[in-house]
C-alpha cells in the first residue's frame, strides 16, 4: 500500500511506503509491474498518478476537501477575463480541472514552475496558502487564486492551520508528542499486507 504523506499516522502506520505529489509517479515506476497497488488515501491523486505510468492501482475513495472545492465552470470564466493567464495546478484536484491546466506539478514544482513560466500571469488551482511564496520568488508576477464552488473560502485548508510553529516548540520543549496510534499499530505483524502483493 502506497499512502500520500497527507494523510494521518494511522494510515502511515500500515502503509508500505509513503509518497509526496514530487515522487509518487518516481516511486510507482520502481515497483515490479506485476504488484498490485493500493493508493491511498487521495483518489485524485492516484488518478494522475495512473495516468502518468500507465499503472492500474486500487484507488482509496478519499480526497482533499480543499482539491476537490474548485469550481471548473468559475475557473474557465477566470481563464476568458485572464486568456494569457497560465492555469497551473496540484494533481491532487479533480479531472475535469487537471484538463484546463497548463502544467499540473506538485506543490514545490508549482512553486518552481511559477517562477520560471514566460507568462505574467498565473492562476493558481491549489491550496492558496502557497501564493504569498510565489509571490516572494516571483513579485513582478500576479497571481490569481482558482475560484472555489459558489465563491466560498473552503479552498483554505482547515487542517493545514492547526499545526503553528509555536504548537510545534511548545509540544518538543514540554515533551508532550503524543504517539497514540503507533503504540496501537506497533502491535501489528510486519507483513500485515504482504498477501495484498501476491
Amino acid at each position: 500500500m502506497i499512502s500520500y504523506i497527507n494523510c494521518t499516522a494511522e494510515i502511515k502506520a500500515i502503509s508500505d511506503i509513503i509518497c509526496t505529489s514530487s515522487n509518487a509517479v518516481s516511486i510507482v515506476n520502481q515497483l515490479p509491474a506485476d504488484q498490485p497497488i493500493i493508493f491511498a488515501p487521495d483518489r485524485n491523486l492516484g488518478r494522475y498518478v495512473m495516468q502518468q505510468t500507465g499503472r492500474e492501482m486500487l484507488l482509496w475513495q478519499g480526497s482533499c476537501i480543499v482539491h476537490e472545492t474548485f469550481s471548473e465552470k468559475s475557473l474557465i470564466q477566470l481563464r476568458t477575463e485572464h486568456p494569457d493567464a497560465a492555469v497551473i495546478a496540484h494533481p491532487e484536484c479533480e479531472a475535469a480541472l487537471l484538463r484546463h491546466a497548463d502544467y499540473i506539478g506538485s506543490t514545490t514544482a508549482l512553486l518552481k514552475y511559477a517562477q520560471t513560466c514566460d507568462r505574467s500571469t498565473l492562476i493558481v488551482a491549489t491550496e492558496p496558502g502557497i501564493i504569498h511564496q510565489m509571490q516572494k520568488a516571483a513579485p513582478d508576477k500576479r497571481f490569481i487564486p482558482a475560484p472555489a464552488l459558489n465563491n466560498c473560502a473552503c479552498n483554505e485548508c482547515p487542517y493545514m492551520r492547526l499545526n503553528t510553529l509555536e504548537k510545534l516548540y511548545l509540544a518538543m520543549r514540554d515533551r508532550s508528542l503524543k504517539s497514540r496510534c503507533l503504540n496501537q499499530f506497533s502491535r501489528l505483524p510486519s507483513n500485515r499486507f504482504s498477501g495484498c502483493w501476491r
